[in-house]
């Protein structure tokens, strides 16, 4: 089915995917982050995403948290480093408490002081675990270590310190900063009409201030690899080998999913997992991934294994990346890849959840949506020679940064 679409009058866009489901699903998504915080704010987008259902002028939390739980509905939500996101799950009778409620949250939050004093140690609480938990941790630092210096490299949680200093004019201000509605996306997938949709959007939204973007985020340029070697009192060694890869509107950057998936995506078919994991046994877990940002990307591999086993595994790792830089794909291997990845997103796209929030990213980001047919076709016509091409770019070992946690007893 087709996605539908409106601007309202300040701005904020609208898109709607009609389906028969039981269940419907709506998110607002705006387009700020950890990346668009100051030196003194790090931390504040998620601080936000947390306290943005601790009370309005006319709800408090209970309140806020029983809206649509109270009528089997679901709410949550999320910070990256580009956007902040809240969604939920209903059935379709309830689009508008869940649009009123949405208003409500995202346009009237008081942020009480008292609230803010409570978050503070649940945050710092989700920090501790981060920290207890290398596997974790060690995606963070890495793109520290890859983003040196700008604030794409910034942990999403903040630190202890930012957290502990946050008061409510911290949080009123970046919010104004940094909440523009021709930067809000209101998104939907579900059961509804779409000019009812709309009317209640309106209902909801209309009164929101016209509120317009008049900056540009600081964009990184400035990449250089980095080996570092941390000592941790942990059990296991951990290690992601990363380099800086294409943005979300690279030309490039469906190849590059592409060879990723070849390389140690989802599939136990990967060659880091056949060539590692199966051949050899040293690694539980050993996998590629490959995140594009609007203005930058970064593609990592991580791998866990015992101490003993490290050195192996890695340069086992760079003999596997040796060998998509030196040796095309033959034809059936580039097939089989492709049917591989073609089938996942058909996959992913089941979810209606998934698309739910791949649409509002897509309208932040490019400002439309390409049915799947778009990627799946760009897909099938990637020749061997591309991939190759890529790998020698973004696999090049003069490039690759490094992170290691090793045992410091």
């Amino acid at each position: 089915m087709e996605y539908l679409r409106h601007t309202l009058k300040n701005g904020i866009r609208i898109v709607h995917k009609p389906v028969t489901n039981m269940v419907a699903h709506c998110a607002l998504m705006v387009n700020t982050g950890s990346r668009d915080e100051k030196e003194k704010e790090q931390g504040i987008a998620h601080f936000i995403e947390h306290t943005i259902f601790k009370g309005t002028n006319k709800r408090k939390s209970f309140h806020i948290l029983s809206s649509l739980e109270n009528i089997g509905g679901e709410i949550n939500a999320f910070t990256t480093k580009e956007e902040i996101c809240i969604y939920a799950s209903f059935l379709p009778q309830y689009y508008d408490r869940t649009l009123e409620l949405f208003s409500d949250i995202s346009l009237h939050s008081q942020f009480p002081k008292k609230e803010i004093d409570k978050e503070k140690d649940i945050i710092i609480d989700e920090i501790n675990s981060y920290r207890d938990n290398p596997a974790e941790e060690i995606f963070d630092e890495i793109e520290d270590l890859v983003y040196k210096g700008h604030p794409m490299g910034r942990n999403i949680l903040g630190t202890k310190k930012h957290v502990k200093s946050f008061e409510r004019n911290d949080v009123l201000n970046f919010v104004f900063n940094n909440f523009h509605t021709d930067e809000t996306v209101i998104c939907s997938v579900g059961n509804f009409d779409f000019k009812k949709f709309v009317s209640l959007c309106e209902k909801h939204f209309d009164a929101a201030p016209t509120r317009l973007r008049n900056f540009k985020r600081k964009k990184f340029d400035n990449y250089k690899p980095k080996e570092e070697i941390k000592n941790k009192a942990i059990h296991q060694a951990h290690c992601i080998i990363a380099n800086e890869a294409y943005s979300a509107k690279h030309k490039d950057r469906n190849k590059l999913i592409l060879l990723n998936n070849i390389l140690g995506g989802p599939g136990l078919n990967t060659r880091l997992n056949m060539g590692i994991r199966e051949k050899y046994g040293f690694c539980y877990n050993i996998e590629s991934n490959y995140t594009p940002y609007t203005d930058t990307g970064i593609l990592s591999i991580y791998l866990g294994t015992d101490f003993g086993s490290l050195d192996k595994t890695i340069k086992l790792t760079h003999k596997e990346l040796a060998k998509l830089r030196n040796k095309k794909l033959g034809s059936l291997q580039l097939q089989r890849a492709k049917q591989q990845l073609i089938g996942q997103i058909a996959i992913a796209q089941e979810s209606n959840v998934n698309e739910l929030l791949s649409i509002g990213k897509s309208i932040l980001v490019y400002d439309k949506i390409d049915p799947i047919e778009v990627m799946t076709n760009e897909i099938d016509e990637v020749k061997s020679e591309e991939l190759l091409e890529i790998a020698n770019e973004v696999f090049d070992a003069n490039k690759l940064s490094s992170l290691i946690y090793k045992n410091g007893n």
